[in-house]
Parts: C-alpha cells; structure tokens; sequence
C-alpha cells in the first residue's frame, strides 16, 4: 500500500530524488502545508525562502515564493545560492517567523530537498513537520495530489529580494578571533564543493587579512560526480591542494554549508568526532565558557572525556540537530556537535554552521600553533586514552532491515562476545561494553540506510567491532 504523504521529514527536512519523489507537484503539497501552518501560528507572518546550487533551485524557490504569497505571508527571496547557517541567522537577525531553504544538503546530485525552520532560527521540531505532513495529507484527501492555491490580487505580489552575506559575515567577525589569525600569518585552502560556502568561508578569511586558495567554487550542479559531502574520499583534490601548497590545512563545506570537512597539514582527513572535542576544549579555554557540551547518541564519547577534565558534563541527544539546537537556544552549553559534521557554539544560530566550524579550527591553529593532528594526540594525553569512532552505512533489502530491527530490539547481557553493562534506546540501539566500548545501530533519517557506529580506544579495535556487528546484522 502506498504511503498516504509523499512528503517524510526526515532528521533534517524532506529529501527525494528529483522528478521521482521531488517534483514541482509534491513541492507545492509542502509548501502549501507549511504556509497554513505558519499562518496557524503567527499574525501577518514574513517567510524567508533560500535554495542551493542543485538542479532547478531557482525554480523550486520561486514556486514556494509564489504559494507563500497566495497564503497571504510576505515573502523574502534570497537573490542568490544561501548557506544554510546565513538563512538561520537571518530569521533570528530580522526576527522573521521562519524559512523554507530549498537545499539536500549534502545528499548526491540527483536529490533535492527542502528544509523548513522555525521562528526560533532551528531546523522544525519533530511536532512541526508532523503537523505539516498531517496537513499534506488533509490536502491530498480533499483535493487529489494537487491542491489549488487562492489566486493573487491583479498584478500580483512584488517579490522582495534579500542578500544575507554582509549581515552573516559581520556576525562571524563577531564570533571568531581573526586577530589571533590574521598575527599567525598561516595559510588555509578552502574547498566549498561546488555549494554555498563559496564566496563566505574564503571570503571571511581574505577580507581579514589572512592567505587563503579557494576551490571548487563555481556551480556544478553535478557537484564533480561525487556529491557535495565532506566525506574524506571527497576531499581527496583538496588534500592535493593543501599538500602542493604548504598550507596549515584544509577547510572545506558541504553543499549548503553547515557541515564542515578537515584536512591536516600533513594530508591527513580528520574525523569530525575529533573536531567537536578539540573545538569544545578550545573555547572553553579561551571563551571562559566554564559550561557543558552536548553531542547526539551517535557521536563520540571524546567530548564528554573534554568536558570532564574542564569539571562539565554532557548532554546526549538523539541524532537531529534540531535537539542540539534547543540546548543553545536554552544557553545551556559552550558547544554542541554531531559525528556527521554539524556544529555550533554559544549564542549563535541553534543551527549547524560548516563556515564557523572551519573558521574556529583555523583560528585554533592559528592561536595553538601546532597542526590538528598533535592536538588530537595532545588531547588523548589530557583526557588519559585514545577514542576511534567508526561510521559504516550498510544498504539492507527491507527483509535484512526487519531482520536487524529485530535483533537490536533484544535486551542481551552479551553481544558479539562482549559483555554488555548497558543499553541506550535514545535513537536506535547503543550497547555499551564493560571496557568502555560501544556500538550503535540505527537506521538513517535521511537516506535508506542501517549505520553501525562503533568506538573503542584504538582505531584497529574499532574497525574489529564495526566488523563482528556487520557479521551479526547480516547472519539470517
């Protein structure tokens, strides 16, 4: 039986394949549920409406421009591609009471996406995209698949443009110590994928002074064939950059910029699990945020190992930075992260921001004047251990998915040969060992896939772990 609503929000926005699930009539579906939300909920509402570099962005925005408008809601257009954290910071600058940004992220060339935010700058809250899709639901059930929309007065609407790059770059000038970076007089490669960082993160560099090479800056709605994340296979060209060049590191963005991808001096990839905690660790120091972290169930225990050498806790959430978000918004943490490479910091956007996270790495650099790799081994030493994660994706047919659903559903005192002393149901299924170790299995909330996390004290150990639950997923 077919599922009743095309449009599933995942754990950040509703994403399909192009002309197959994401086409121009299932975009007017959710753009026409979340205008009479937003019109549920606020009086003379203002919408702001961004979009990536992807295939037919323009269009997909203009369409959403134009519903918004006939639903009554004064509508801002982004004149051009706008990173994800700039749109966030914009609704919590001009006060708007949300936006609709046209974007997959960093999902492969043939999807595109759409994420809704709040008047509170956050991706929606799982309570909000189940009233949208309730409503897109409603909307099939009394009109078929394509709802009409009420016409626009004679002459139409007059779309308001807006550019948010001056407004956003002279908050991160607020938020970032360029001082410490332009003195270190140290050079970065920025990579911005063929996405939206272009013209923010290299350019946030350059305007205070400091050396930078940019790349792949120009619009490939093919995004080279590989697809816009920061995986380290990826980054391969700007390893090769940052190696010809000499330069301290390599700084790159996802597709709508609010993930972020690390190459050390030495070419290395560093994992974003080892990012958030030296990032934490580091403004805790210099920010004098004497306050805790937060990190989803997915993510390494690294930060709480930081967290406790500064006399601070940590919160765990689901995975969804929506969840992360909400700790900032309460100002309740100095940082909050995910291992999937989302970042932000006290009193900015309760949002992930790729351009501050490499901003705040270059700057950690700068001020430490070591690479990325000592400091990760610095850290070890700190906190008394080494932490591995691993991350496998693993595409399952639906029996092996039910198959897997089933078998972490059991509450074992052994798993994989290893005493379990506890099992955490926060999202999926996180076993934990009694040597510190632990696995999680969970399916993805964004592409149809099981991940299996692991981490343990050595990266050998760690890929065993990750090995043995494979075998066990896979076992009939």
């Amino acid at each position: 039986m077919m599922n009743p609503s095309p449009i599933k929000f995942g754990t950040s926005g509703w994403r399909g394949l192009i002309a197959e699930d994401f086409t121009f009539a299932n975009v007017r579906l959710a753009v026409t549920a979340i205008a009479e939300h937003v019109n549920s909920k606020a009086k003379n509402p203002t919408i702001l409406v961004g979009y990536d570099t992807r295939f037919y962005s323009e269009e997909f925005s203009q369409l959403a421009v134009t519903i918004l408008q006939q639903h009554g809601i004064r509508t801002l257009l982004c004149e051009t591609f706008t990173p994800t954290p700039a749109v966030a910071y914009e609704i919590q600058r001009a006060k708007l009471d949300g936006a609709i940004n046209l974007t997959a992220s960093h999902n492969p060339a043939q999807y595109h996406g759409l994420k809704f935010s709040s008047s509170d700058a956050g991706p929606a809250l799982p309570e909000v995209t189940k009233d949208i899709e309730a409503r897109v639901v409603k909307l099939i059930a009394q009109s078929g698949a394509h709802p009409t929309s009420p016409a626009l007065p004679s002459g139409g609407v007059k779309t308001e443009m807006v550019n948010l790059r001056e407004n956003y770059l002279k908050r991160l000038g607020e938020l970032v110590r360029f001082e410490t970076l332009a003195k270190a007089k140290i050079k970065f490669v920025t990579d911005a994928l063929h996405g939206c960082g272009a013209g923010y993160l290299d350019r946030a560099l350059a305007d205070h002074g400091v050396p930078v090479q940019a790349m792949r800056t120009n619009r490939d709605c093919l995004f080279d064939g590989s697809g816009p994340d920061v995986s380290e296979e990826n980054l391969a060209p700007l390893r090769k950059a940052v190696l010809d060049s000499g330069a301290s590191a390599g700084l790159a963005t996802d597709g709508d910029a609010d993930r972020f991808g690390m190459i050390d001096r030495d070419g290395t990839w560093i994992q974003p699990n080892h990012i958030l905690a030296l990032v934490y660790d580091y403004i805790v120091e210099t920010r004098g945020w004497s306050m805790p972290a937060a990190r989803s169930v997915a993510t390494s225990q690294l930060i709480d190992a930081a967290a406790k050498a500064h006399g601070q806790k940590t919160y765990q959430t689901p995975v969804g930075f929506k969840y992360i978000g909400q700790l900032i918004r309460e100002d309740k943490i100095a940082l909050g992260g995910e291992e999937s490479a989302g970042l932000t910091i006290r009193g900015h956007v309760p949002e992930k921001d790729g351009i501050l996270a490499c901003l705040l790495v270059a700057e950690m650099i700068a001020a430490r004047g070591v690479s990325l790799g000592e400091q990760i081994r610095q850290l070890f030493k700190k906190v008394g251990g080494g932490f591995w994660p691993v991350r496998e994706n693993l595409h399952l047919s639906d029996e092996q998915k039910a198959n897997a659903v089933k078998k972490v559903a059991v509450d074992a005192s052994t798993l994989l040969g290893r005493k379990v002393v506890s099992i955490d149901r926060t999202d999926g299924a996180k076993f934990c060992f009694e040597d510190g170790s632990w696995i999680l299995m969970r399916l993805s909330g964004t592409e149809p896939l099981l991940r299996v996390y692991a981490e343990t004290s050595s990266a050998a150990a760690s890929a065993k772990l990750t090995s043995d639950a494979k075998k066990w997923i896979l076992e009939s």
